[in-house]
């Protein structure tokens, strides 16, 4: 999968200047599927989040460009979208803009794979630090195999908590 690595940066590179140019961060850029069938997502965001018409702008200015990027040669389809509430962390940024927040973490161990979900603590260049029920976990990048953030709602309703009957509201 060398290669597919190769064009996602090629596109990254040719994208992200772009993006920016419309007052925007490009968060991702993923390809899935083979064939016909494959799907170029790329995933924006900004300060305060983003609407249909920032995603409506960078699909505009972003199609010409993969138009021409000779590394992407066959069908696709081009998916633009926010990362939403629950984001995928792949890049050591991603870690470490998810500082403080809830994570679920898949990782390769000596004997298999294991998962850990917890406050993502800290991040830097080779790994992070996450702090769950189980303890303090510290994780190299090259052995994680899944991560995401974790939306949490709020806590339970006061009258939940006091054990008031069901459907009772706050």
């Amino acid at each position: 999968m060398g290669t597919t690595e190769q064009t996602l940066t090629m596109v990254r590179d040719a994208l992200a200047p772009i993006v920016a140019g419309l007052g925007l961060d490009l968060y991702d850029v993923e390809l899935n599927g083979s064939g016909a069938a494959r799907t170029l997502r790329v995933t924006i965001e900004r300060e305060g989040g983003v609407d249909l018409d920032a995603i409506t702008d960078v699909t505009r200015a972003v199609s010409p460009v993969l138009d021409a990027e000779p590394t992407l040669a066959g069908p696709y389809l081009l998916e633009v979208s926010s990362p939403g509430l629950e984001r995928t962390l792949r890049t050591p940024a991603h870690f470490a803009g998810a500082r403080g927040a809830t994570v679920s973490i898949k990782f390769r161990t000596g004997t298999g794979t294991a998962r850990v979900q917890g406050a993502l603590v800290d991040a830097y260049d080779r790994g992070c630090v996450v702090e769950g029920d189980e303890g303090r976990h510290e994780l190299a990048y090259a052995d994680i195999t899944q991560a995401r953030t974790v939306f949490e709602w709020g806590p339970p309703s006061r009258a939940t908590r006091k054990g008031s009957r069901k459907g009772a509201s706050a």
